[in-house]
């Protein structure tokens, strides 16, 4: 089962109650990405082990429990389900099923400003928090690059941007990060300002 899910969404961290629990996991609001097109079920994991489930028109409430494990058990209109909580990041959960190749994605919307409502909500809630995730570390990063086979640099992407538009070098010139040792990614200039 693990296996399955670590191929379908790589990255992810197993729960750890010091690290999640208060911080992530008590009191926020977890929009529940499978079936969302036919109904949106939003999850909130209170304390006292209070599991309140709310869709559109009813609020119902359920209990969940935590082993030494960091296995859950909650209590669903299906019945009992055993699963393992794992984080992609702050705002994404996945529980997995223990007993089947099945798992529930959920995106924390506590701090989220739009609704979620729709298969593109999420899709469009992903792609700007990624395309976020990914400017913010090209923009605290420094590259290299090769042109006419010498190297230059190492400069930020701002500065790699303006020696383009001076037209000084070339938007396809290979670039690589300061803590890389090759140009082995094929990462050039243009993939760069792309991103940002």
């Amino acid at each position: 089962m693990k296996e399955y899910l670590h191929n379908t969404i790589p990255n992810l961290q197993a729960f750890d109650y010091t690290i999640h629990h208060d911080s992530l996991f008590i009191n926020h609001q977890w929009v529940l990405v499978n079936g969302i097109s036919e109904k949106k079920s939003v999850y909130t994991f209170l304390k006292d082990n209070i599991l309140q489930i709310s869709r559109k028109e009813s609020i119902i409430e359920t209990s969940w429990t935590l082993n030494i494990n960091n296995i859950f058990q909650i209590e669903t209109e299906d019945g009992l389900i055993t699963v393992k909580a794992y984080f992609k990041d702050d705002d994404v959960l996945v529980l997995n099923h223990q007993n089947k190749k099945e798992f529930a994605l959920f995106i924390n919307t506590t701090k989220y400003r739009e609704d979620l409502n729709s298969v593109e909500d999420v899709k469009a809630f992903l792609r700007e928090k990624y395309k976020q995730k990914v400017t913010d570390l090209i923009y605290g990063h420094e590259f290299y690059y090769i042109e006419k086979s010498e190297e230059f640099g190492p400069f930020t992407v701002e500065e790699l941007s303006e020696k383009v538009k001076s037209e000084k070098i070339s938007m396809y010139c290979f670039v690589r990060d300061v803590n890389e040792y090759d140009y082995s990614k094929r990462l050039r200039i243009y993939d760069l300002i792309k991103e940002l």
